[in-house]
């Protein structure tokens, strides 16, 4: 047994597929193959279930691929260490962010992040939080960007930001005509929110609790761009992100967009990272250089006329 034959385990078990675990691994499938099933009789046990169009864990299996990645990724993180130890700032940092954040946060921040670390290669990964936790927890990623609270002993997290949240209503509907509003002004309302999986809608949910609002339930949808054209459509309205408004987003034009009194409900964004990981100093600068957002992108006022003209009045 050794570590290319844990990498060609671990492989398998993500993709579940022989030839795709082999493209991975830069390997023919019948090498591959052949590997994994000496390591099968090395074990004494079956790792996988082989079916004409699927490959599946058995029980064992699954309990082994999880150790060979702890092994594996104790392994980089020696490496890791090594290399830093010679070049801090420098390498390759694996970093994901949840979907609801991506796209907003990072034209804010990717520039500074390069003129402060000019030899660092960042590579993103983009998916909802359950699945950024986990390959954060077996070594996949170096570090995710994700929403408080996480409960986990083995991660450390390092507070970035607390971005309010504002609401989207139709440019007809009656709160149209407010500069603002308070979160019991929600009181038996609709809300247009998220499918299951994104922590945004966990998020708004929490507000609905809070207010006495509810969430439409006829509509559900995949993506916060989606939501926002829902309410450009005069379907219902919502709960935007304060970034998620702010340029080089566009709005549009049959969209008003209404800040909260004090105390405005928002989310507190982290960067989490595993507490054994040799990269602790460096995700600590790094946090840093993302902590630099400009508050005025965090927080909407409420006499800010951008926000709080209607459109009929422009």
């Amino acid at each position: 047994m050794n570590l290319r034959d844990l990498n060609y385990l671990i492989a398998l078990a993500d993709h579940r597929h022989f030839g795709r675990a082999a493209a991975a691994c830069f390997v023919s499938q019948p090498t591959l193959s052949t590997q994994i099933r000496k390591l099968e009789e090395e074990l004494g046990v079956a790792l996988f279930e082989r079916a004409p169009r699927k490959v599946m864990l058995t029980a064992v299996g699954s309990d082994i691929a999880e150790r060979a990645r702890r092994i594996v990724g104790d392994v980089e993180q020696m490496k890791e260490a090594a290399r830093r130890s010679q070049a801090p700032e420098a390498g390759t940092v694996r970093l994901g962010i949840f979907p609801t954040l991506g796209p907003y946060l990072l034209p804010h921040v990717i520039p500074g992040i390069r003129e402060r670390f000019p030899e660092l290669q960042l590579l993103l990964v983009e998916e909802k939080s359950e699945l950024l936790l986990a390959r954060l927890r077996d070594g996949r990623l170096d570090a995710a960007i994700l929403a408080e609270p996480i409960h986990d002993d083995q991660l450390h997290g390092e507070f970035l930001f607390e971005e309010s949240f504002v609401l989207a209503v139709p440019a007809h509907h009656a709160f149209a005509q407010r500069t603002s509003l308070s979160v019991g002004d929600l009181a038996n309302e609709d809300l247009l929110l998220l499918e299951d999986g994104h922590c945004l809608r966990q998020q708004t949910l929490d507000v609905c609790h809070l207010s006495g609002a509810s969430e439409k339930t006829e509509f559900r949808a995949t993506s916060l761009e989606t939501l926002r054209q829902m309410v450009a459509a005069n379907v219902g309205m919502t709960l935007l992100p304060s970034l998620a408004v702010q340029p080089p987003v566009a709005q549009p034009p049959s969209i008003r967009l209404l800040p909260f009194k004090d105390p405005q409900p928002s989310r507190r964004i982290a960067l989490y990272w595993r507490r054994s990981t040799a990269m602790d100093g460096f995700l600590k600068r790094l946090a840093a250089s993302i902590r630099q957002l400009p508050d005025a992108l965090l927080r909407t006022d409420p006499a800010d006329p951008r926000q709080t003209t209607p459109p009929d009045m422009l």
